[in-house]
């Protein structure tokens, strides 16, 4: 007898199909997995075989094979356990086999039967629900299963309940949906003392989706500033939150099936390797560029990263996704995140500063620096000095305006932009720019002035317009004039690197 199971694979946030098929024949006893499984898939067996036991059932002594269809198709992790189990039990005629064919189904079993948490659940019901199935998932994810929508979940806690189930004995209660809550931020902008121009360009990257790199003497207040940052962007929309969950549940980091409206920020060490970074590893994993999709990617110390690392964020900063290429497969992961970065001017941290200064300057500092190559600082729209603050600055009152204050602003300010544009200005290119990014007569001479002087290339050019469009934008202006193209090229990085 052969009995059909349907679960899935996964491959970057694209779930395919995948048909367990179970056969139980005559011959000498064994247990057989074929369908190019991997190694946690193969050792499923034994899972397998203990879970059952564990009912009080023990497996026929025939030739037991199964086969994950299609066979070319590489099939990773450990949620083929539950499909592989519910396949074997129809073959052996303990569940109907026909009931079965109406779900798909993932989870990973303990050895006394109970179901425990694998990534990717949310992608399987979304796959269930665009082919009219239901989901049968672990108890744990049944919560970040129902946000899938209009789809028959059942998610038992281990496999005797989903036996009785199906028998009539008992019902399983469909799950119900979770929000994460409100989160509480420790940073706020009130409590960051001077440095003025550092916190208007915050705001004016927070508005415009715009990246930002900051650069200063250790203690001057960059990552301070850059912790404050989650406080002032505005809550993710249900369709944005959707497509984070989405890469969370795939990584395996979505928390009790709760799903967030904050926006993700993400602050790896610069330690982090090219795969951590932008994904990829033996098992494709989504990496923290993806993570950060519609969220902050927070770059501390950004020449102790390693030179072929950043070099590898050019293109997801470009295209807003990273692909990742492997022999057998190719992945491609949404990467659409805002990019901001500190670095100190030089490897002390001192440069210019008369007694603390390191006897190479200045040729440390140019050293330190061409660890950032041309075209990756290119694509930053925003590059700020923030400098030490004074003793009489550090005694002053704190700013009375606070991060909620400042995200009024960058809300309304993000209204107008998808009303306009239907995507941030960060975003704008081609036909957008030419209509909702055209300065006035004055603002465009200054800007061909300052092209020539500053040698901008075609995108530095561009993404000048945008900075501008955003500080308009915050003025409630509707035209680009020349302040606000002055404004722009303010925080225009000076000249080539040598």
């Amino acid at each position: 007898m052969v009995a059909l199971v349907s679960t899935v694979a996964y491959l970057g946030l694209e779930a395919r199909i995948v048909e367990v098929q179970c056969q139980v024949a005559p011959g000498i006893p064994a247990f057989h997995v074929v369908g190019l499984p991997d190694k946690a898939v193969a050792e499923s067996r034994e899972r397998v075989r203990a879970a059952i036991s564990a009912l009080g059932l023990s497996l026929p002594p025939k030739r037991i094979t199964i086969n994950l269809s299609p066979a070319d198709l590489p099939k990773e992790g450990s949620h083929y356990d539950l499909p592989i189990a519910l396949a074997l039990l129809g073959a052996m005629a303990v569940i109907d086999a026909e009931t079965l064919a109406s779900y798909i189904v993932v989870g990973e079993l303990s050895l006394d039967g109970r179901l425990a948490a694998t990534p990717g659940v949310l992608l399987a019901a979304l796959c269930a629900s665009s082919r009219n199935l239901g989901l049968i998932c672990p108890a744990d994810q049944g919560a970040e299963a129902a946000w899938a929508g209009d789809v028959e979940i059942l998610a038992p806690g281990d496999l005797l309940a989903l036996l009785n189930h199906f028998k009539g004995q008992a019902v399983l209660t469909p799950p119900v949906t979770g929000d994460a809550p409100e989160p509480e931020y420790d940073q706020n902008l009130k409590d960051v003392k001077g440095q003025e121009t550092a916190k208007r360009a915050l705001e004016i990257a927070a508005a415009g989706g715009h990246n930002l790199l900051m650069s200063g003497p250790p203690g001057s207040g960059k990552s301070l500033l850059a912790s404050c940052i989650p406080g002032i962007l505005p809550p993710l929309s249900p369709s944005e939150a959707l497509e984070v969950s989405m890469v969370a549940s795939v990584a395996g980091t979505l928390d009790s099936g709760q799903l967030s409206r904050t926006r993700p920020f993400r602050g790896p060490h610069h330690s982090a390797s090219m795969a951590a970074l932008v994904g990829g590893g033996l098992k494709v994993r989504p990496g923290e560029v993806s993570l950060a999709h519609h969220g902050v990617l927070f770059l501390d110390e950004l020449p102790e990263f390693q030179r072929s690392v950043l070099d590898s964020l050019r293109q997801p900063l470009e295209t807003g996704e990273v692909g990742i290429a492997r022999a057998n497969a190719h992945v491609t992961f949404p990467a659409r995140f805002q990019m901001v970065a500190a670095m100190n001017p030089c490897r002390c941290g001192h440069l210019g500063h008369p007694a603390l200064a390191c006897s190479r300057a200045p040729r440390c500092a140019v050293d330190y620096q061409a660890k950032l190559s041309g075209p990756l600082l290119d694509r930053i729209d925003l590059h700020v000095e923030v400098a030490s603050l004074s003793a009489s600055e550090l005694t002053m009152p704190p700013p009375s305006e606070s991060s909620e204050k400042v995200a009024e602003r960058i809300a309304k300010s993000r209204q107008v932009q998808q009303a306009r544009n239907g995507f941030l200005n960060s975003e704008m290119d081609g036909e957008a720019l030419e209509k909702f990014a055209t300065p006035d007569e004055p603002g465009q001479a200054l800007l061909n002035q300052a092209a020539e002087v500053m040698r901008l290339t075609a995108r530095g050019y561009t993404r000048v317009l945008r900075v501008a469009r955003t500080v308009a934008d915050l003025a409630a202006a509707e035209r680009i004039s020349r302040i606000h193209i002055a404004e722009a090229l303010s925080y225009r990085r000076q000249g080539p690197r040598n």
